[in-house]
C-alpha cells in the first residue's frame, strides 16, 4: 500500500537494533485517516472471505483492527497480555514470545467472544517472527473458529515469520513489506 510505505519513508525512524519506529502515526500517536484507509484495504483484500470477527492482540493492533472492523461491519476481539479483573470465567490461553520485549507471556481471550464457526481475520501492526500470529491462531483453534487469514500493517520480510506462516498455508496480506532497513541506508520495500 503506497500510502503506508510513503508514511514509513517520511516519518518512520530506525532505532537501535534496527527497530522500525512508526509511533508518530501508527502505534502511539495514531493517524486515524491512514488507519481508515488501511482498514478499507483489508476489507478489499478479504471481502469474499466471509469474515465474522477480527482478532488482534493488545495494544498496538487494536486501532488498526477497529478501523478494519468498521469496513467489515463485524466485532473486534483482542487478546489481553495481562490478567485483569474484568476477564473472569472461562478463557482461552496461549503463550507468545515477544520479539520486541524479549519475553514470553500468556495471551487470553474470553470464551464468550471467540466461538466455534467464527471466520476470523487476524490483524496486527507488525509481523517479524510470527509468534503473535501463531498464538492468536492457537486461540482460534481452541475455540473451533476458522482463521481465514492475517492482515498485517508492516511485515519485516527479511525475517522468517511471514514466509513460515505462508508455507503453513495461512493467507497473509501485508500492506507494507520491508525488504531491509538500517540506520545508514533507511528502509527498502519488497517490490511486488
Amino acid at each position: 500500500m503506497k500510502l503506508l510505505e510513503d508514511r514509513i519513508r517520511q516519518f518512520g525512524k530506525i532505532g537501535e537494533g534496527n527497530i522500525l519506529k512508526v509511533d508518530s502515526f501508527l502505534n502511539h500517536q495514531i493517524d486515524a485517516q491512514l488507519l481508515d484507509e488501511m482498514g478499507r484495504e483489508f476489507e478489499r483484500l478479504y471481502h469474499e472471505a466471509g469474515v465474522t470477527k477480527i482478532l488482534t492482540i493488545e495494544a498496538s493492533g487494536i486501532a488498526i483492527a477497529v478501523m478494519a472492523a468498521r469496513h467489515f461491519s463485524v466485532p473486534v476481539v483482542f487478546a489481553k497480555k495481562h490478567k485483569t479483573l474484568n476477564i473472569h470465567g472461562d478463557v482461552y490461553v496461549s503463550q507468545v514470545e515477544s520479539f520486541t520485549h524479549k519475553t514470553t507471556y500468556d495471551i487470553t481471550v474470553s470464551k464468550a467472544f471467540l466461538n466455534e464457526g467464527d471466520k476470523v481475520l487476524i490483524i496486527d501492526d507488525f509481523l517479524a517472527t510470527g509468534n503473535a500470529i501463531i498464538g492468536l491462531i492457537d486461540l482460534c483453534r481452541q475455540a473451533g473458529a476458522d482463521v481465514i487469514g492475517a492482515g498485517i500493517a508492516v511485515e519485516k520480510a527479511f525475517q522468517e515469520g511471514g514466509k513460515q506462516l505462508r508455507e503453513s498455508g495461512l493467507r497473509v496480506e501485508s500492506l507494507a513489506r520491508i525488504a531491509a532497513l538500517s540506520v545508514t541506508d533507511g528502509v527498502s520495500f519488497v517490490e511486488d
